[in-house]
């Protein structure tokens, strides 16, 4: 790090914790309006008069609008502030919000959800994942990932929880699903302002004489240079299998029904336990431990794939459908959740080692637009890969192939860290 860079984080230091708390906060909101189905699915269906085959329609056209629009923030993302395209973001989703809570039709349903689609995985996003990388050295960035991870756990806690209680409140009807969106847009708007007032604008590029270089051009040598860097594409990759080994977490709750006869009532605890208790427990341990530990993401990601790979293995040999049949479903739960809980370490870190490759600061937004469009690729396919096998093989078979398959995602990513590792080194001898 340079004595400019040493000096411009210095200067941050006193509030960085504060911008932190507040980016947290926000990215524990951010996410509400577009993921609305987890908590509002029967009353969409019931109020805004859609069918299953709409509410996926709408999924799905979030997920292409995501994976285009990311293309362009390559560019986009170093081009305009950070401050401007957080909070303008996050303000934008909230007037997206305040749309839908009039019940729209399908096709502004749709369209709706195209938009939310670029504000918040487009414009507010990478600029984000910049500001928390911006905010930390590379001593820490393991620890602000993981914290944010948790963070944003917590906040999803509260959030869901406060709009369920607005909506029971309101008597469940149709004004109360309105009432509970309004609740949504409302703190998405203004966690952009807070956003706005207190998150820090980009600073200046220079030339070598110390003329300000015009932000276009900046942007664009910036998305260039971050297209043809090995190591931005081997963060990605990285991130990606650990992406391809996560979506298969999705599939252990049909396992527990199904296998071990999890009980209904239980089903719904160990859902909670799986999308919040993990993001929250995983956050701080994979942060801690990446820092701590290890002293390095990269090192402690390889080593989660090695434990990924002997746990699953270990739990291919149990004989599951004896357990089950004897009513042991707490040491079906218990597993899952434990090898659950590795997987979150990692997903909440994957792009802290942005840091440990010496991606250049001036082109961080560029660099995590691209590892963004690579990482989250896998829900353009991994979910149709794993849900095909359960279909065509039935009961324990197509779950012995689907985690046989997040094995062989583990063991590529063995091989994809290790190359990281590699390039770290380089780095770290020149």
């Amino acid at each position: 790090m340079s004595s400019k860079e040493k000096a411009a984080v210095m200067k941050a230091a006193p509030n960085r914790w504060f911008v932190f708390c507040i980016l947290t906060l926000s990215g524990g909101i951010a996410f509400k309006i577009s993921s609305m189905k987890d908590m509002f699915y029967v009353p969409m269906q019931e109020f805004m008069g859609l069918t299953n085959t709409q509410i996926g329609g709408a999924l799905s056209a979030y997920g292409i609008v995501q994976t285009i629009g990311l293309i362009a923030g390559i560019y986009v993302c170093d081009l305009i502030s950070k401050k401007y395209m957080i909070g303008g973001g996050l303000v934008g989703i909230g007037l997206v919000g305040l749309y839908l809570s009039t019940f729209p039709g399908y096709w502004g349903f749709l369209v709706a959800f195209g938009i939310l689609a670029i504000l918040g995985e487009v414009i507010y996003w990478p600029p984000l994942l910049k500001a928390i990388r911006l905010l930390g050295d590379e001593k820490t960035q393991g620890r602000m990932f993981g914290f944010l991870e948790m963070g944003r756990g917590v906040v999803d806690v509260i959030v869901a929880s406060s709009a369920l209680a607005v909506f029971r409140f309101m008597g469940e009807g149709a004004s109360a699903l309105r009432g509970g969106i309004i609740f949504l847009s409302a703190i998405t708007i203004a966690a952009g302002v807070l956003c706005l007032f207190f998150v820090p604008h980009d600073e200046k590029v220079t030339d070598e004489s110390g003329k300000e270089v015009n932000k276009a051009q900046a942007a664009f040598g910036g998305m260039m240079q971050a297209i043809k860097s090995v190591d931005i594409w081997a963060v990605a990759l990285n991130g990606f299998v650990v992406y391809c080994v996560y979506c298969g977490l999705t599939y252990f709750i049909p396992f527990l029904n199904q296998i071990y006869l999890l009980p209904a009532t239980a089903v719904g605890f160990y859902g909670i336990l799986n999308q919040y208790g993990l993001k929250m427990v995983g956050g701080s341990v994979g942060g801690l431990l990446s820092d701590k530990v290890f002293h390095s993401p990269a090192k402690y990601i390889r080593v989660a794939f090695l434990v990924c790979i002997a746990a699953m293995s270990a739990f291919l040999m149990v004989p599951h459908e004896a357990l089950g049949q004897k009513g042991g479903w707490l040491l079906g739960a218990a597993c899952t959740l434990l090898f659950g809980s590795i997987v979150f370490t990692m997903r909440a870190i994957f792009f802290a080692p942005m840091d440990e490759v010496k991606v250049p600061k001036e082109i961080t937004g560029a660099a995590m637009s691209l590892a963004s469009l690579v990482i989250y690729l896998p829900n353009a396919f991994a979910y149709v890969i794993y849900g095909s096998f359960l279909d065509r093989y039935p009961g324990m078979t197509g779950f012995r192939i689907v985690f046989c398959i997040m094995i062989g995602f583990a063991v590529v990513g063995l091989g994809v860290s290790t190359f990281l590792i590699h390039r770290i080194k380089l780095h770290a001898n020149d």
